[in-house]
């Protein structure tokens, strides 16, 4: 071959080879699988947040990491098939929320990085061997649910001052709030208060378990839970003339009373920051877990008055939001 041919040749290869890496990299981008636990609708403010604390961070979908999404739709029996998805996929990091998500995760793998947006009770849940060290693959935000039941109580009360029979509706299949139920019910006999229960698992329990309750009680506490159908069901209490107590603004938002607890965009939000520090090398089960450090209170005065009910000036002053 001559010189020059061969310099060309030489040449030529040099040129295409950056270009022929770059292909290859662009090919496997970092990747986060993330699981819903109910539909992207439901939880589009949610997602909206943990997506621009991403690019924030310098992180942009489709140009350096991508994202994987999937959404439980409150069936949670199909987590454990998502999480195998992942796992196929060969995700860097998995994020979901919800305690029986993170379960699914972690039994699933213990190598791939897990980082939870809300969850309740990590360490008694098992999920993390401690908050400022949580070992293993999984770190996360706490919601620190079974704490605020007593508040949320009070806060009830000071709405209906002479409440003595409440209903609490939990979905029997979520850990995360059968653990509020018995930090509901310890409190609510001192207070001199009568706890009906109902267990709604599926969509289509929602409608008789009201039916059961209509002249039976004077309010409805409802523990946090990733339930969809967040309209229907608060359609449903305002027609059986029911106040309700939430542990998520979005209850309110979707036409329930009131609600006391973490700001769930607020979590999301931060949980960028965890998924930015895997990406870039950190091992989950160095970064502590954080908590929740302000927990709003979101009343519905249109709800007060379609159920007949005057917020006291104390309380709405109180408010972090008044929705009109």
């Amino acid at each position: 071959m001559k010189r020059r041919a061969f310099i060309t040749l030489l040449g030529g290869a040099a040129a295409a080879w950056p270009l022929a890496a770059r292909a290859q990299q662009s090919a496997r981008l970092p990747t986060i699988g993330f699981l819903g636990a109910n539909t992207p609708s439901a939880q589009s403010q949610w997602t909206a947040a943990f997506e621009r604390r991403l690019r924030e961070l310098g992180w942009i979908e489709r140009r350096n990491v991508a994202i994987e999404y999937r959404w439980a739709e409150s069936r949670f029996e199909r987590s454990p098939e998502i999480i195998a998805e992942f796992i196929r996929l060969k995700v860097d990091v998995i994020i979901t929320h919800g305690t029986v998500n993170v379960v699914a995760a972690k039994a699933a793998t213990s190598v791939i990085p897990i980082v939870f947006a809300s969850a309740a009770d990590p360490v008694g849940n098992n999920l993390v061997a401690g908050l400022a060290r949580p070992g293993g693959n999984v770190t996360g935000l706490s919601a620190q649910i079974p704490d605020l039941a007593g508040k949320r109580l009070e806060l009830l009360r000071e709405i209906i001052p002479g409440l003595r029979r409440l209903a609490i509706m939990v979905n029997g299949g979520n850990p995360a709030a059968m653990q509020d139920l018995p930090e509901v019910q310890a409190i609510a006999g001192p207070l001199g208060l009568e706890v009906i229960t109902r267990d709604v698992r599926r969509a289509e329990d929602i409608a008789p378990a009201f039916e059961s309750l209509k002249g039976r009680v004077e309010a409805l506490y409802v523990p946090p839970d990733p339930l969809s159908n967040r309209v229907r069901f608060n359609t449903l209490a305002l027609s059986a003339r029911l106040p309700t107590m939430h542990g998520t603004r979005e209850q309110v938002d979707a036409g329930g009373l009131m609600s006391y607890g973490s700001n769930q965009t607020n979590l999301f939000r931060r949980a960028g920051d965890y998924v930015d520090k895997i990406l870039r090398g950190a091992k989950p089960g160095d970064i502590p877990v954080e908590q929740p450090t302000k927990f709003d209170l979101i009343l519905n005065l249109t709800a007060a008055k379609l159920l007949g009910l005057e917020i006291p000036p104390t309380l709405l002053a109180r408010a972090d939001e008044v929705i009109e």
